[in-house]
C-alpha cells in the first residue's frame, strides 16, 4: 500500500509446487455473512504473472473473476495485481491516507484446487503505520500464517495507527482495535464489552477460540457488523457512546456479532460451508442464523444488566410491532426470506416493504416465541439456550457438519417434548400471525394493542421534497393510497382543491375514515385527479402488561427469562 491516498492495495501471491500446465487464480464474488453477489473482481487491475526467476508467464482472464496463468509446469507461480478499495463497509475493503481495512474475499485470490493449502501472509503497511490487528496467527512482525484459504478469507485486517485495547473473558484474551476518534470511555467500554462477551459464553457453555479480535470503525455515519471465526468488524457513529440508548445499541451490536462465533460460524446451516465463493449459497435457515442471533443480542444486553426488564420487554414488543405492521409479512414466509436474501434483502426497492419480511426481525420474534414454548412445556426448567447448546454439541462438535432444515425442528421438539409441526408450518414456512398471548401467558404477560379503538386513517404513502416538488417515495399495500391508485414517483399537487405545498400531513390530518379525497397529481408530466377513499388504520402498537395474580410457575418463567434475581 505505497500510496494509500490512491486507494489501491498491491497484492502478490506465490504458489509453490503446482507444476501444472496452467493455474487459475479466482477472486470470490461475495463475502460470507453478507448474502449478496458483490462482484469484487470489478476492482482488480493489472494482473500479471511470472515464474520464480521473474520471467513473464502468459495470463488471460477466462471469466468474470478468474485469471488463468499458463505456468507450463513451472515449480513456482507468482501472480500480482492491484485492487481498488474505497468502500468503507464491514463487507468490503478500504484504503485511504488514514488507514487500511482488508476484508479477505475482496482482496485475496485463491489458486483453484489449492484452497486447503496452508500459507503465509506478509503485510507491508504504509510508511509510518505501525499496527496490524487481525485474528490470524502471527509468526513475526506483520507476518501471519493460515491453514487454508477459508481462514485467510475469514480474517479481516485493520492496518494503521489505531488504538488497541484489551480485556479477558473466560480466560481468553480479547483485542479491540479502535479506528477513528469517538466519545468513548475506553476503561468503561472494555469492562462493558467483557460483561457482554461473558454473558454470551454462558449461553453456549464454552468459548471455542484462544483469542478474539474486535475491529471497530468509528465514523461520522456508520452501523452494522460482520462476523468471522475469531473476530468481527463493527461500524458505529463516533458519537454514539454519549447517550444511554445509543451506547446500549452498540453493546447490542457487540453481542450480535460475538454470538455469531457460535451461531453461524460453527453451528451453521449445511449450505453455509464449505463455501462456494463463486456462486450464491442458498439456505432457508437465515432466520435461525441471523434472527435467533438477533433474539439473543437484546437478551444478552438485558442479562448483562444494561437494560431494565421493562425496557427489554419494550424492545421485544417493538420487534413484534415491526413484523406485524410490515405488509410483506403476509406475503413472504421467513424461510423464503432467508432463501431469497441473495436477490431481495440487500436489493431493496420501493415495493420491498409490501413484499418482504426481515429474517432478522421476524427470526428474532420467532426465537422469543420458541423460548416461551420451551419454558412453558418444561415448567421453566429449560429454554432456548438448551436448544442452542444441544445443536452446537451435536452438529458442530460431534458430527462436524452443518445442520439441516428438519434438524432445528427436531432439536426443539427433543428439548420441549412437544411437536413443532404447526409452528413451523404456520410461522416459519407460512405467513400466519401467531397468537402472541398464547405464548407469553407462560410468563404471566399479555400484549395489549394501544391502537385498539382508534379510528385513525391509513393514508399509507411516504413522500419527499425534490426541487420543491412533493414526490411519492413509497405506497403501503392495503392503505388508502394503495387502494386509490397513488404511485411511486407521482407528484402530489393538491387535495380537495387546495395546494398541499410541502405540508401534506396537515391535509391528511383533516380526513376521516370513509372520506373520499380528490388528490391532484402529476404523473410523467400529465395532470390527473385520483379519488382516494380513506380506510381505517389497522396497524398495531403492542405493549406488554403483567397479568393480575400470576401463578408461581408464571413468576418463575418471567424471572428466569428476564434474568431477575429472587434474592
Amino acid at each position: 500500500m505505497p500510496e494509500p491516498h490512491t486507494h489501491y492495495f498491491k497484492v502478490e501471491a506465490e504458489l509453490s509446487g503446482a507444476k501444472k500446465k496452467y493455474v487459475d487464480f479466482t477472486l470470490p464474488v461475495w463475502a460470507p455473512g453478507s448474502y449478496l453477489v458483490r462482484e469484487f473482481a470489478k476492482n482488480v487491475e493489472s494482473f500479471k504473472a511470472t515464474d520464480k526467476e521473474g520471467k513473464a508467464l502468459r495470463a488471460e482472464k477466462i471469466d468474470k473473476n478468474t485469471w488463468r496463468v499458463y505456468s507450463d509446469r513451472t515449480d513456482v507461480v507468482k501472480a500480482s495485481y492491484d485492487v481498488y478499495a474505497y468502500e468503507l463497509s464491514v463487507r468490503t475493503s478500504y484504503l485511504d491516507a488514514s488507514h487500511g481495512y482488508v476484508n479477505g474475499t475482496s482482496i485475496f485470490m485463491y489458486p483453484e484446487g489449492y484452497q486447503d493449502q496452508k500459507g503465509t501472509l506478509i503485510v507491508k503497511p504504509y510508511s509510518g503505520w505501525s499496527k496490524v490487528s487481525t485474528g490470524l496467527n502471527s509468526t513475526g512482525k506483520f507476518t501471519y500464517t493460515f491453514p487454508n484459504y477459508d481462514i485467510l478469507a475469514d480474517s479481516p485486517l485493520e492496518i494503521g495507527n489505531h488504538e488497541v485495547y484489551t480485556f479477558t473473558a473466560a480466560g481468553v484474551p480479547h483485542e479491540v482495535a479502535m479506528y477513528g476518534e469517538g466519545n468513548y470511555d475506553a476503561t468503561r467500554l472494555m469492562a462493558d464489552m467483557q460483561k457482554i462477551t461473558e454473558e454470551a459464553i454462558k449461553v453456549m457453555g464454552e468459548l471455542p477460540v484462544d483469542r478474539y479480535v474486535f475491529i471497530v470503525h468509528n465514523l461520522q455515519r456508520g452501523g452494522g457488523g460482520l462476523e468471522h471465526l475469531n473476530s468481527t468488524t463493527l461500524q458505529t457513529s463516533r458519537w454514539n457512546y454519549g447517550s444511554e440508548s445509543a451506547y446500549n445499541g452498540f453493546l447490542g451490536l457487540v453481542a450480535h456479532e460475538y454470538f455469531h462465533l457460535w451461531n453461524v460460524k460453527r453451528l451453521r446451516p449445511e449450505a453455509l460451508g464449505p463455501f462456494d465463493y463463486n456462486n450464491e449459497n442458498y439456505t432457508r435457515l437465515l432466520w435461525v442464523s441471523e434472527g435467533i442471533t438477533s433474539y439473543y443480542d437484546d437478551l444478552i444486553v438485558r442479562r448483562a444488566g444494561f437494560r431494565s426488564p421493562e425496557a427489554y420487554l419494550g424492545t421485544v414488543a417493538g420487534s413484534i410491532n415491526s413484523v406485524e405492521n410490515t405488509p410483506g409479512n403476509k406475503i413472504q414466509p421467513v424461510a423464503e426470506a432467508s432463501f431469497d436474501a441473495w436477490i431481495k434483502y440487500y436489493r431493496r426497492n420501493e415495493n420491498s416493504n409490501n413484499a418482504e419480511v426481515s429474517y432478522y426481525t421476524k427470526g428474532g420474534v420467532l426465537g422469543s416465541l420458541l423460548n416461551m414454548e420451551i419454558m412453558e412445556a418444561t415448567k421453566g426448567e429449560k429454554n432456548l439456550d438448551d436448544v442452542m447448546r444441544y445443536m452446537y454439541q451435536r452438529y458442530y462438535k460431534k458430527m462436524g457438519r452443518g445442520f439441516r432444515e428438519s434438524e432445528i425442528k427436531e432439536a426443539i421438539e427433543s428439548i420441549s417434548g412437544r411437536s413443532m409441526d404447526a409452528f413451523f408450518r404456520d410461522y416459519v414456512n407460512g405467513t400466519q400471525s401467531p397468537d402472541y398471548n398464547k405464548f407469553y401467558d407462560a410468563a404471566g404477560l399479555k400484549l395489549v394493542n394501544a391502537n385498539e379503538g382508534s379510528n385513525a386513517i391509513n393514508w399509507g404513502a411516504s413522500t419527499y421534497l425534490s426541487d420543491g416538488k412533493l414526490m411519492v417515495r413509497g405506497v403501503n399495500r392495503g392503505s388508502s393510497a394503495w387502494d386509490g391508485g397513488l404511485n411511486v414517483s407521482d407528484e402530489v399537487l393538491a387535495i380537495n382543491g387546495w395546494r398541499v405545498g410541502d405540508d401534506l400531513d396537515r391535509f391528511i390530518a383533516n380526513l376521516n375514515v370513509g372520506d373520499t379525497a380528490q388528490v391532484l397529481i402529476s404523473r410523467d408530466g400529465k395532470l390527473q385527479t385520483l379519488a382516494i377513499k380513506m380506510v381505517k388504520d389497522t396497524s398495531v402498537r403492542y405493549q406488554f402488561v403483567r397479568v393480575e395474580n400470576p401463578t408461581p410457575e408464571q413468576d418463575k418463567i418471567y424471572n428466569t427469562w428476564l434474568a431477575i434475581s429472587n434474592s
